[in-house]
């Protein structure tokens, strides 16, 4: 498994090419975010999908979410009234997941009897550099160490998940937080879960 070194502040393009073969290979990546060390592969790469899930352990019935570099794409995959989109457009990019009805371009698979799918545009320029560069969203979820902690490093994630995934992005350590979770997709806001990303104006 290679691991490879990305500057978070000024991501080098010429690595963030080799990602993006990764993922068109039908590759999972782990990767930095804003909130996490997660990983993820292509939106349209079935196979990986279904690798993803063997490797969280993750009951297909609950959603993943998707990482996407702009709002073109929030509306192209996600369903928004102007309130919605408002409220986004105030908190990205940032540590927030929006829960949106589903459009008809994403994939099948991904849906749950909800038809909602969870979408972010994370405050990482390394996130944002791999899904411009990829062209469409890249599926993602947190991952845990044994003792059901978040990682904070690169090294750590390819010695635990050796053989099982195919590269590490080492953004650098981070200090690992769940990202909070918004549901839009009734007439208010929903808070879900409470995560890095303040909530305190949506509760006055």
């Amino acid at each position: 498994m290679q691991i490879l070194k990305i500057n978070p502040e000024n991501p080098q393009q010429r690595l963030v090419n080799l990602v993006i073969e990764a993922f068109k290979d039908g590759g999972v990546v782990a990767y930095p975010t804003d909130t996490i060390y997660g990983i993820g592969c292509d939106i349209f790469k079935k196979t990986a999908l279904e690798r993803l899930y063997q490797i969280k352990g993750k009951d297909p019935n609950k959603p993943l979410s998707l990482i996407v570099s702009d709002f073109k794409d929030i509306s192209e995959y996600g369903k928004m009234t102007n309130e919605a989109f408002q409220l986004m457009k105030t908190l990205t990019p940032g540590p927030y997941t929006f829960i949106l009805e589903a459009s008809r371009t994403v994939p099948k698979v991904m849906l749950t009897k909800r038809k909602t799918v969870g979408i972010r545009i994370p405050d990482n320029r390394i996130c944002i550099a791999m899904a411009q560069t990829l062209g469409n969203p890249i599926i993602t979820t947190s991952i845990r160490n044994p003792e059901n902690k978040l990682f904070n490093d690169a090294e750590e994630i390819a010695e635990r998940f050796k053989g099982k995934i195919d590269l590490v992005v080492d953004g650098g350590r981070i200090s690992p937080h769940h990202s909070t979770i918004i549901d839009l997709t009734g007439n208010e806001p929903i808070i879900e879960r409470e995560g890095k990303g303040d909530v305190s104006f949506l509760m006055d």
